[in-house]
Formats: C-alpha cells, structure tokens, sequence
C-alpha cells in the first residue's frame, strides 16, 4: 500500500504540515480579521474581570459601601455582556471560517482525486482514499473552526494572565511561573503519545469503512453464500482492533488532561495558602488576593486548555500530511502543454504500432506484446479470444487510461500521448460489459453522455436503444431513482441504458464490449438493428461473444496471450485458424455456419 496513509511526522513538522493549510484560509482573510478582532476583545474582557472581582471585593464587601456594591456589579454586567456578545461572534466567524476552508479542501482533494490515473486506484483502495476526504477533512474542520480559535485565546488569556499576577502580585507570581514548566513536560511527553495513536485509530476507522463498503456493495454474493454470520464475526473484529486502539489514544489523553488538572490546581492550592498567609499579615488585600485567584485560575485554565488543543493539533497535523500529499500526487495520465490539433482523417483513423503494455500492479506480467494493427475509418472491428487475451486492454489503451511501456498509440496519424485527453475521450463511446450507473435517476444516467442534451433526445437515444419503453413502466419513468449502481434495474435494463448513453454522446469510435451479452432474443434483435444505425459512418470495436458479432464485422481480430495471432473475415479464420474454429463451437453455440 502506497506510504500516504501510513505516513508519520515527528513534533517538528506536526505544526509545520499544517501551514499549507493556511493558504485555504487566505481567500477569506477578511472573516479571519474579524474572528480575530473579536477574539482579542473577548481576551480582553476575561481580563478586565479580574480587576472587577477586586472592585466588587474593596469597595464592595470590605468597603462596606451599598452604592459602591452596585456600581462594581454595574460594571461587571457591562463586562460580562460585552464578553458574551464577543464569544458569540468568535464562535460564529470560526466555525463558519472551519466549515468553509473544509469544504474547500473536500473540493480540491476530489478535484485532484477524479484526475488521477487508474493504476493509481490499483495501488490504493477507494476506502482508504474516501476515509480521508470525509474524516481528515472533518477533522480538519474541528481544528480551524474550534481548536485554533481555542489555542489563540488560550495562549493570549495565558499571557494576558501572567501579566495581570505580575501587576497584582510578584512574589505570588514567581510561585506559578516556577510550577509552569512541570506542566509543560507532561504536554510534550504525551501529546507525543497521541498523535502516534490517533493516527492508528484513523487508520483503523478507514479500514472499518473500507470493509463494510465492500461487503455492503456485495451484499447479495454475502447472502448467496450465506456468509453474514462470518462477516458479522469479521466486522466485529475490524471494529474492536479500531476500538482497542482508540482506546489507547483516551487512555494517553485523559492521564494527560488529568496530570496537567492536579498539578495546576497543586499550584493554585500553594499559591492560596502564600497569598492567605499575606492576607492575614496585612500584606496585600483580599481584592488584590480575589484578583490574583482569578488570573491564577485563568492561567490554569489555560494551559488546561493547550494541553487538550495540543493533541487535537497533532492529529490535524497527521491528517493534513495525508491531505496534502494527495493534492500534491501528479497524475501520470495528462494532458501535454500544448496539444496537437487533430484533423479530419478519411482513412486510418487508429493505429497501435509496436506496443507492448504491463499493468503496473503485475509488471512481470505482459497484457499486450508487439501490437501492430491499423483500423480504418468506418470499419466495424471484432476483438475474440479468450479470457485475459487483451481484448479490454486495447481499449483501455486507446482511451488513455494507461500509457505503453513500448510503442505508441495513433489516432487521426497522431500520438494520443500528444493530444488533448478530454478531446481524444470526448471523440469515443464506451459501452462495457458490465454497465455503470450512478445512484440517481434514469435522466442523469442516460444524459452523463452529453449533459447539454434535451428531454427529447435523451427519450430518442433510449428509444434507439430499446429502453423506452422499460423506463416508462418504472414508478416515475424517467424521473425514477435507480439505486445504488443501478440496483433496482435488471442486468439487460442496466445494458440498455448504458447503451443509450453512448448513443447520446454520438462519437465518433464506438467500443463495445459485448453490449448486448446481457439480452434476452428478442432485445438483442431490437439493440443490434439500432446499432447497427449508430455505427454507419463511424469506427466501431466489438469485444465479441456472440456470433451475429462476428460475422458482420469488416475485421476479426483473434488474441491470445496479448498478441493479435490472426486476423481476417470470420469465414476466412474458420478455414485457417483451429483456435478460432474452437472458440466459435465453445462461445458461438456451435453456430460456425
């Protein structure tokens, strides 16, 4: 598995990784000037209680002054509403700057993910890579909308606070200071610990998504084989491994928290006993002692709070190296900076020249070797062989979703290499064997073709097709939801649609990959007569099954073992190729007539 999702940094690079993030935040510097504004103003209020409570204390209770009471508890509700109309708009401008940098990076991880090349996917599971999107991202959120607007306050009431008990008192003030650094230790010690650990528990909470995605897109294999007692057992263990790991991570938090509690308020129980001692003795005076409480409180609290924002950095630090690499991974599949133009062809339109090919997760293994073949514009080209011959391979190639260790592959007298990818896409149809359909309506399913398309000529592509008439039976029509993958459609009604996306797209090579595999008799006869409309004038290659495929093709290309070992009419192979005339009794129902 590629290191992107197991990648660990050290306490160093935990906040430097984060930084990147901040250009995420640069297009919404006015909110974040805001969010600060009231952030500070809040810091400053929390501070000047402090002076309130001494107030209310000597000119109050010691003064023994009714009207100075009420002045002082006057002044400390104007305080304290200034403080909760400063808090609202800090929660508010932070959460919503959260959310909104979240969703941006949700966007631009997806906008970077759907680019990459397949062999990428081979490499990393789809799990793994939505885990991220979803969980990191969220993550990420919590640190920019709470944690970080959290550890600014904290770290300004912290300053602010020292500040206050050296105006307020300076022998009490040594005696926290003196006790600051054995709380620090703990932070670092621990927070090391937990970031180790949370980036396992995220990584096991990715794999208990991945596996119960698959198992859920499975569902009727699993219950075929009735195999849901073993899956229960086997999920249950994919969930206690992520709970025994997050159990860990609380563990390390919470002796974290709990250390840095009982040695600031030690401190604080100290700093009590001193500063009562001084009351006493006349000293300072039990306003100035309130006040200094406050700010000591204060300053616990703080670090309090540090400590616990601090794990929460380390993991958002873990989470924004994934994050970030993903964004930074360059997809070997792009188009050139300057693409040739391609011009009309009136002959060969596609031409594979001595190509060899290797999936890069089996590179010892060859999918295509020595390749020469020219297909000529218009011509109807059927692909047979057996299973793992290279037949699909070829068409991956041609639309580019790998590129050749070896030789090259022309269209229009042109290396794709050197073309624009979404033009060379555009200019094909692709049909497989197995149909995608996405978890919508038949209306976007069949216009994910050509989005720009009419009502009536996603209707007239679905006739040609013969699904119009299916599709007008179901509960809505065209407005139906589909399910998942198209759950709710038969294998043939699946097929059907798909085809009919292809002939709304219009393109100009047409790839088939035994479209009509899935067809009753009846259906079949119906689609190949209105394939057989879609592919005049117009480049077709046919992986092929069946017999009626066969021969009305131009060109039969016979592989095997990745090589093109015969090629010619299907009564010229029947005569001069035996593994031809065997795949035709065994696939072609014996029909070799």
């Amino acid at each position: 598995m590629s290191n992107i999702f197991s990648n660990k940094v050290n306490d160093t690079q935990a906040f430097t990784s984060l930084l990147p993030i901040f250009a995420f935040i640069k297009p919404y510097k006015l909110m974040v000037f805001y969010a600060l504004l009231a952030l500070l103003v809040t810091a400053g209020v929390n501070l000047s209680l402090g002076q309130g409570v001494k107030f209310v204390i000597n000119n109050g209770f010691i003064a023994g002054s009714e009207s100075q009471l009420k002045t002082a508890i006057l002044a400390l509700i104007v305080l304290i509403t200034l403080l909760a109309v400063g808090t609202f708009s800090r929660f508010y401008l932070m959460s919503w700057l959260g959310e909104r940098v979240s969703a941006d990076i949700r966007k631009a991880v997806f906008n970077q993910v759907i680019k990459l090349h397949p062999s990428y996917f081979e490499e990393n599971r789809s799990g793994e890579i939505m885990s991220r999107l979803t969980t990191d991202t969220s993550l990420l959120q919590s640190i920019i909308g709470s944690s970080f607007s959290m550890a600014l306050r904290s770290v300004l009431m912290l300053i602010g606070g020292l500040i206050m008990l050296l105006v307020t008192n300076l022998g009490l003030t040594l005696w926290v200071v003196a006790c600051v650094p054995f709380i620090l230790i703990p932070i670092l010690v621990y927070g090391r610990k937990v970031r180790v650990l949370a980036a396992s528990s995220q990584n096991a909470i990715a794999d208990i998504g991945t596996y119960a995605g698959e198992i859920i897109q499975n569902i009727k294999v699993v219950q075929s084989y009735t195999h849901e007692e073993q899956e229960k057992a086997s999920f249950a263990n994919e969930v206690e491994n992520a709970f025994s790991v997050a159990k860990n991570r609380i563990k390390q938090r919470s002796l974290l928290i709990a250390i840095v509690i009982f040695l600031t308020f030690s401190a604080i129980s100290v700093m009590l006993w001193v500063g009562g001692t001084d009351v006493l003795e006349g000293n300072m005076t039990g306003g100035e002692l309130g006040a200094f409480v406050f700010y000591a409180i204060m300053v616990a609290m703080s670090v309090a709070t540090i400590s616990e924002v601090y794990g929460e950095l380390q993991r958002a630090a873990g989470s924004a190296t994934r994050l970030l690499e993903l964004l930074n991974i360059t997809s070997e599949i792009e188009t050139p900076e300057d693409p040739k133009i391609i011009e009309k062809s009136h002959s060969t339109i596609i031409e594979f020249k001595d190509l060899d090919f290797y999936y890069p997760s089996r590179p010892s293994i060859a999918a295509l070797q020595s390749i020469n073949l020219k297909i000529p514009m218009g011509k109807v080209i059927a692909l047979v062989g057996p299973s793992g011959a290279g037949k699909t391979t070829l068409f991956e190639l041609l639309q580019r979703f790998y590129d050749p260790q070896s030789g090259h592959v022309l269209f229009n007298n042109i290396n794709i290499n050197e073309l624009d990818l979404d033009e060379v896409r555009q200019r094909m149809g692709m049909v497989p064997q197995h149909p995608v359909l996405f978890s919508s309506d038949v209306w976007h399913n069949i216009r994910y073709g050509n989005p720009s398309a009419t009502d009536e000529e996603v209707i007239n592509a679905a006739k040609l097709a013969h699904a119009h008439e299916f599709i007008e039976q179901l509960p809505e029509g065209y407005n139906s939801f589909l399910g998942e993958q198209g759950v709710r459609l038969s294998g043939g009604q699946k097929q059907r649609v798909a085809l009919a996306r292809a002939i709304l797209k219009d393109p100009e090579v047409l790839l088939l990959d035994e479209a009509t595999s899935a067809l009753d008799a009846e259906s079949e006869h119906h689609v190949q007569a209105a394939l057989e409309k879609l592919m005049q004038n117009r480049t077709t290659l046919i992986i092929a099954h069946r017999l009626s495929t066969v021969v009305n093709a131009d060109l039969i290309l016979l592989m095997d073992k990745g090589q093109i070992i015969a090629q010619g009419t299907h009564a010229q192979l029947l005569n001069e190729s035996r593994l031809y005339k065997r795949l035709c009794e065994l696939q072609f129902e014996s029909a070799i007539t």
